[in-house]
């Protein structure tokens, strides 16, 4: 009788970014509250365990910032994460301020826009009949939605994107930030900083100046806190985004009988985007630092240590969800928390949702079939980050 290995999780490793969900379902089975010596880290996988973790600001606090590596676990973390990297009330006054800039209101008057880009993105890729869906497409999108609402201008975008893209990429072996994307990061910062300069001098109908005007009380945004904000948008509006584009047109290929049912009755595209989301979501996990002792699952996690809520595996736990590893755009996806819970759930949800829809729309408008090449698929190497690099697609357009 052989005895089987103990579960280990690193994800740093190459081959949990390729596929997780294996290592997710022992970690919920055999060790729902993970210890990692090496890298000095406890691990939540379970449902009910991320959950409860979302809705707790007190005792796992998010003030040293929401990743696990060491550069970026610090008390200035909300320099580059905005409120993101903050706990109560602090997090709560930034969020409220934003929050008057970054309206449903504002959202939803994107939509033409989206659909215009969308288009414009599209079509001479369909022409071409063979394209890669992130080079060509989902990279893009996401980075000019993003731009045009805070405002960076056209000719700049693709050095903004391809900076961001240096911030979460990681390379084999690489447990920290690495050189890259700590120069990216001052890079982009001092971009930022140029920009809310420009706009306080003079104002122009983007979310920049909305948020330098925006106040609560009298309480206005300084020019730290409104950079860190166009940080998290580039970052984590972006990247998500990209990567949940992605995620959809690869699992419907995955997965053609669900592909069938979205492209015969394009009103399932909701249903599409919210599976996709807890299939395989883009932000696979945040960290949180304990600010006391907790006992939980037999363990002990003491006062600063470093707490991973793993979003992937909790959607994928068969306690909440009926046989979790199938893809079923039919699905009750209530309980799905990729955009978290809480005090930090996602200010973008919305905006993401109506990039996704519309993207998606006029995809199937378009689109009669289409396949994907094995071979030259490449996925995205990040700690929180999930998603492809390359997705080389051929189509068959209407």
């Amino acid at each position: 009788m052989t005895v089987a290995a103990a579960v280990r999780y690193n994800p740093y490793d190459y081959e949990i970014h390729e596929d997780p969900y294996p290592t997710y379902s022992r970690l919920r089975e055999e060790a729902p509250l993970y210890r990692n010596e090496e890298l000095g880290f406890w691990a939540l996988s379970r449902h009910a365990d991320v959950t409860a973790g979302f809705r707790d600001a007190v005792r796992l606090s998010s003030a040293q910032g929401v990743s696990i590596e060491p550069t970026a676990t610090r008390p200035d973390a909300y320099k580059t994460m905005s409120f993101l990297a903050l706990d109560p009330p602090r997090h709560d006054r930034i969020r409220a301020i934003v929050s008057k800039g970054f309206t449903p209101r504002r959202v939803a008057s994107l939509e033409h826009r989206v659909r215009a880009l969308t288009v414009e993105y599209l079509e001479p890729a369909l022409d071409r009949n063979s394209f890669d869906f992130v080079t060509d497409f989902s990279g893009r999108l996401p980075m000019d939605v993003i731009s045009e609402m805070i405002g960076v201008p056209r000719a700049d975008r693709d050095e903004v994107r391809r900076q961001g893209d240096l911030l979460v990429r990681r390379d084999d072996g690489v447990i920290d930030v690495p050189r890259a994307g700590m120069e990216a990061a001052l890079t982009l910062a001092g971009y930022f900083g140029e920009m809310v300069a420009e706009r306080r001098r003079q104002r122009t109908d983007d979310l920049t100046s909305a948020l330098i005007d925006a106040e609560l009380d009298g309480d206005r945004l300084n020019d730290d806190e409104i950079i860190g904000f166009l940080f998290l948008m580039v970052v984590a509006g972006n990247e998500t985004t990209a990567k949940l584009l992605a995620h959809a047109w690869f699992w419907a290929w995955r997965f053609p009988d669900e592909r069938t049912k979205v492209f015969e009755d394009p009103s399932l595209v909701p249903g599409w985007i919210d599976e996709t989301l807890r299939y395989d979501a883009s932000s696979q996990m945040l960290a949180r630092t304990a600010t006391t002792d907790i006992e939980i699952h037999q363990g002990h996690i003491r006062s600063g240590d470093r707490v991973l809520l793993l979003i992937g595996a909790a959607n994928r736990d068969e306690r909440v969800f009926e046989e979790p590893d199938s893809y079923d755009i039919s699905r009750d996806t209530a309980e799905m928390i990729s955009f978290g819970l809480g005090p930090h759930f996602c200010l973008g949800a919305n905006l993401a949702r109506l990039e996704a829809r519309v993207a998606l729309q006029e995809l199937i408008a378009r689109v009669k079939t289409y396949d994907v090449d094995p071979s030259g698929i490449r996925r995205v190497h990040s700690v929180n980050v999930r998603g492809f690099e390359a997705l080389p697609t051929t189509v068959e357009v209407r």
